[in-house]
């Protein structure tokens, strides 16, 4: 048989059962299109948490202080002073890894005052290599240099939602604000991160645009620290490229636990480990969800054998005249086939556009991001052209080896 008429033949005999081929289709639509929106929502959760790693700083290590109640804090005193510089010195001479690192330090607010406005955001003072190695962008402006570190210079940059509240006309540049007691000249003004405040395995990311940033030393010099406070909240360090930041993270851990005489008064983020933990439980979301979406394309190869032995007695009287004129096993095999195969075809085009489809949905009401996956399109489809064919063998075999005799004979 031809491969034309066979494709005619096959065209032909679907058009003529409109409404069970589409019920029969139904299933593999399903199948294929929940693979897919699957799929391509796993792939848009790991972009998503390795944009979100990135604001963390993929090669670096961040150590912050712990808070505790004034009885523990002050026990803790008697052993250790908290993070300090020489936490950062020691760390800088004894691992060779490391490439750079910036210091942090909080400052107790209790007001925020512009000649616009006012804000309750955070104020931080940091190293002018911080902006770098946190991979912040700027709207206005830009870092602090070297000259307003070592002056002290009362200027300060401010996070996007801290510039609004402060400067509602958008014109920030180059205003004063009133932190306390000390007035700032703004110098640069951070751009809109693209995600807000979020918790990302734990670690709240995003505050950046809450806070009001000046320079360390201009923290240290004219604001007063509180009782017991560290020298440092926080600091952070860079790691050269290639460098196995869960083996560094380890020596920095016990390095700074001797410092401070065994007091664990500090905790150590790797950014590395958090994405690839993100990334190992995206993987097992995957392979969970893409099982129960291939449940679906299962059912539906099933919904294709029914259908095909329920065509096999349908056309009894039709194969036996097949087989009467001169068609041989081979072709009415190829002739079942070809309609299941037909059908799985069309059921998984469909699948891909109810796939995209259902994407677009989840994503617009539940705002997850979503990113095209082209290897689950392909891999999903051509499940689906397998199971087809696969599920649909069998009814072929079944009405190839139907005596033509006997096929003529029934009513």
């Amino acid at each position: 048989m031809k491969s034309a008429v066979l494709l005619k033949d096959t065209l032909a005999e679907l058009a003529q059962h409109k409404l069970r081929t589409f019920l029969t289709l139904l299933g593999m639509i399903f199948g294929v299109g929940a693979v897919i929106a699957m799929l391509n929502i796993g792939e848009g959760a790991e972009r998503e948490a390795l944009k979100t790693i990135e604001t963390m700083g993929l090669r670096n290590l961040i150590v912050e202080g712990r808070s505790f109640d004034e009885n523990t804090l002050l026990e803790h005193r008697k052993h250790s002073l908290g993070l300090h510089y020489g936490d950062i010195d020691a760390a800088v001479s004894t691992l060779p890894q490391v490439t750079g690192y910036s210091a942090e330090r909080r400052i107790e607010r209790y007001a925020m005052i512009s000649h616009a406005g006012k804000s309750d955001g955070q104020v931080v003072g940091v190293s002018p290599s911080y902006f770098q190695l946190s991979q912040l962008d700027f709207h206005a402006g830009a870092p602090f240099s070297e000259h307003d570190e070592v002056q002290a210079a009362p200027v300060a940059i401010l996070g996007s939602s801290v510039a609004r509240s402060l400067f509602p006309d958008g014109d920030a540049l180059g205003q004063f604000v009133k932190v306390n007691h000390v007035w700032l000249q703004v110098t640069g003004v951070l751009a809109e991160p693209y995600q807000s405040d979020q918790d990302f395995q734990g670690v709240q990311l995003g505050g950046e645009q809450n806070q009001l940033f000046m320079p360390l030393n201009t923290a240290q010099s004219r604001f007063r620290a509180e009782h017991l406070a560290p020298e440092l909240d926080a600091f952070r360090i860079q790691l050269a490229e290639g460098a196995n930041s869960a083996l560094i993270a380890q020596a920095l851990h016990h390095l700074l636990s001797y410092r401070h005489n065994g007091i664990d008064d500090f905790t150590i983020i790797v950014p590395a480990a958090l994405l690839a933990q993100q990334k190992q439980t995206q993987q097992i979301f995957n392979i969970v969800m893409s099982c129960v979406a291939g449940i679906s394309l299962l059912v539906g190869g099933i919904g294709i054998m029914n259908i095909m032995l329920a065509t096999v007695l349908e056309r009894t009287k039709e194969i036996g005249l097949l087989r009467a004129v001169g068609a041989t096993r081979r072709d009415i095999k190829m002739q079942f086939i070809a309609e299941s195969f037909a059908i799985a075809i069309l059921g998984g085009v469909l699948g891909i556009v109810f796939g995209i489809l259902l994407s677009e949905i989840i994503a617009f009401y539940s705002d997850w991001a979503v990113s095209w996956s082209i290897p689950a399109i392909v891999i999903s489809f051509s499940i689906c052209a397998l199971i087809g064919v696969a599920f649909g063998v069998y009814p072929a075999i079944r009405a190839a080896e139907l005596d033509p005799i006997t096929a003529l004979q029934t009513d």
